[in-house]
């Protein structure tokens, strides 16, 4: 477990060093590195260049929770990708992020749509694709202008999002095709 930890860490360090002597946008490349929480280290190694960062992957990892903290060091990103990890919740920060065009939550545990996200007034994609989503807050994703796409495939949403369709809506919403009712 710790030599996993190790090459975790030692791999996570690269990729910031990469960006922070190359002054790169993005953190783009924080994926399949097995993390489980992101490393508090990192914040200090990036302080001088986080305002900069606009992009950050940290998908398919092992991650449990997102800090608050990471929420407002990053405070200018445009995209995050978190898929493929065991996200439940968003903290409440995340309607901080006010550059925040998409974010990817696919593939996580949400059961609940993330609400902190249907404040975010600049989000244009959300993708919350295969999780365990059964309640979506229509009325306040209905009033999200900029929102164009919201894919909630695979996920057991109830009739009521079914019903959701343009004009009701400016957004596309994808769904996956609805189960046929088994005859008795």
């Amino acid at each position: 477990m710790q030599k996993r930890m190790g090459e975790a860490v030692a791999r996570v360090a690269r990729k910031v060093n990469d960006t922070v002597e190359n002054k790169t946008d993005s953190l783009a490349d924080l994926a399949n590195c097995k993390l489980i929480a992101f490393p508090v280290g990192i914040y200090k190694a990036m302080r001088s260049v986080t305002e900069g960062i606009h992009c950050i992957s940290l998908a398919n990892n092992e991650l449990k929770s997102l800090t608050s903290r990471f929420v407002t060091t990053f405070s200018q990103l445009r995209e995050l990708n978190l898929a493929g990890n065991y996200l439940h919740r968003l903290p409440e920060e995340v309607t901080s992020l006010l550059h925040l065009r998409a974010i990817n939550l696919s593939r996580n545990r949400f059961r609940r749509f993330p609400e902190p996200l249907a404040t975010v007034a600049t989000l244009e994609t959300i993708d919350l694709e295969e999780n365990e989503i059964t309640e979506v807050p229509v009325e306040k994703l209905a009033c999200m202008t900029s929102l164009r796409s919201l894919n909630l495939r695979a996920n057991p949403v109830g009739p009521e999002v079914r019903l959701l369709v343009r004009p009701l809506v400016p957004f596309d919403l994808l769904l996956s095709p609805e189960e046929p009712v088994p005859e008795a």
